[in-house]
C-alpha cells in the first residue's frame, strides 16, 4: 500500500461533506466547514486541511457542539454580531460577512465580533474573503490554554493566531497568518501521527523541561514565538478576542471543556477597513506605494507571506487533485458507518 491517497477536488469535497453530514452536521454547516477544510487542503496546509475533519467530528461526538444557526445583530454602526449559538464558527461569519463590508465601505471601517462559538480553521481564508470585497482585514481569536506565557511552563494562552490581509487590483492578497505559538498545535500533532520529532523550542512537557518529543510536548506546555515578544502579542489576542467582545479567555475555554479534547470553545474578532476612505479618494496612488514596498520584498529574492500557498494553489489547481496520507483517508473513512 502506497503512503498517501490522491484525490480529486470533488472527491475531497465529498469526501468532507459525506463525513460531516454522516455524523450529525447540517447541510449548511457541513458546507461552510467543507470550504474551509478545502481551503486548506488545496493550498497544502495539511494541519488545516482534511485532518481537520478527525477533531470535527471527535467535537460533534462529544456533545459540544450545535447545529444552530447563527443570529446576526446590527448591533452598532459599526460593529456586527454573530452569534454562533454553540456551532462551528464558520457559517456566523459567512452570514456575518455580508453586512460587515456594507458597514466598513460606509463608513471606513467596522467589526465583526462572533460569540459563543468553536474555532479549529485558519483564519487566512477568513481574511481573504474580507480582502475580496476590496477591504484590508484582520483577525484574532484565542483558542484553548495550551501555551505558557514568556518565563512559564503552564499553559495560560491558546496558540491564538493573527491574520491579516491587504487586496491588490491585479494580483493575490497579501495575506499572513501565523499563530503566537511557536508552532501551530495541528502541527505538533501530524508530528505526533507521523512519529517525528518536534523541533526545540516548540514545547515543554510536563515537568517544564525542554522536550523534541510530540506526545511530551501536547502532554505539557506549548511555547511562544519570539519569546516576550510573541507572549506579548498573545495577551493582547486574549484581550480583544476575548473580554473586549465578551466571550471567553483560552483559559476558560480550557475549563468549558473539561478534558473532553474538543475544538475550543471561544469568540473572534475581525476587523474590515476601506481603503477608499482611508486613501481620502487617491486610491491609485496610494496602492501604488503599496505595491513599491511588495516590489522591494520580492526584488532582493525575499518571499512574501502566502507565496508558497499560492504556488501551491496553483498546483492543485492545475492538477485537480490533493493528496493526503493513507492513514489520514483510513481514519476519515472510518468516521462514517
Amino acid at each position: 500500500m502506497t503512503d498517501t491517497v490522491t484525490l480529486t477536488l470533488d472527491e475531497a469535497q465529498a469526501l468532507s461533506l459525506r463525513t460531516l453530514t454522516g455524523n450529525g452536521f447540517s447541510e449548511a454547516h457541513a458546507q461552510a466547514i467543507t470550504a474551509t477544510i478545502m481551503a486548506g487542503q488545496r493550498d497544502e496546509c495539511h494541519s488545516h486541511g482534511l485532518y481537520r475533519l478527525l477533531v470535527c467530528v471527535a467535537t460533534r461526538k462529544a456533545g459540544k457542539v450545535s447545529n444552530a444557526e447563527p443570529v446576526i445583530t446590527d448591533a452598532a454602526p459599526g460593529l456586527v454580531r454573530a452569534d454562533a449559538q454553540g456551532a462551528y464558527s464558520l457559517l456566523a461569519l459567512e452570514r456575518g460577512l455580508p453586512l460587515l463590508a456594507q458597514k466598513a465601505r460606509a463608513q471606513g471601517i467596522a467589526a465583526l465580533a462572533i460569540n459563543h462559538c468553536y474555532h479549529f480553521s485558519a483564519l487566512w481564508p477568513e481574511v481573504e474573503a474580507i480582502a475580496a470585497e476590496g477591504l484590508v482585514a484582520l483577525a484574532l481569536t484565542p483558542s484553548h490554554a495550551w501555551v505558557a506565557p514568556y518565563g512559564g511552563t503552564k499553559g495560560v494562552f491558546g496558540t491564538n493566531p493573527l491574520a491579516f490581509a491587504w487586496p491588490r487590483p491585479d494580483n493575490n492578497p497579501f495575506v499572513f497568518d501565523f499563530a503566537t505559538s511557536a508552532a501551530a498545535r495541528g502541527e505538533i500533532e501530524l508530528h505526533r501521527r507521523a512519529g517525528k520529532p518536534i523541533p526545540e523550542g516548540w514545547a515543554v512537557d510536563a515537568e517544564g523541561n525542554p522536550t523534541t518529543d510530540a506526545e511530551a510536548g501536547m502532554a505539557g506546555a506549548m511555547l511562544t514565538f519570539g519569546g516576550h515578544k510573541g507572549s506579548a502579542l498573545s495577551a493582547m489576542i486574549e484581550l480583544m478576542a476575548g473580554p473586549l467582545i465578551g466571550d471567553f479567555l483560552s483559559l476558560e475555554s480550557y475549563v468549558y471543556d473539561a478534558g473532553q479534547g474538543a475544538t475550543p470553545y471561544h469568540g473572534e474578532l475581525l476587523l474590515a477597513i476601506n481603503p477608499e476612505t482611508f486613501m481620502g479618494g487617491n486610491v491609485a496612488h496610494h496602492a501604488g506605494r503599496a505595491e513599491a514596498l511588495f516590489d522591494a520584498i520580492v526584488g532582493q529574492g525575499a518571499r512574501l507571506p502566502s507565496q508558497r500557498r499560492y504556488e501551491a494553489r496553483a498546483r492543485s489547481l492545475a492538477s485537480g487533485t490533493v493528496s493526503i496520507p493513507a492513514r489520514l483517508h483510513q481514519d476519515i473513512l472510518a468516521l462514517t458507518p
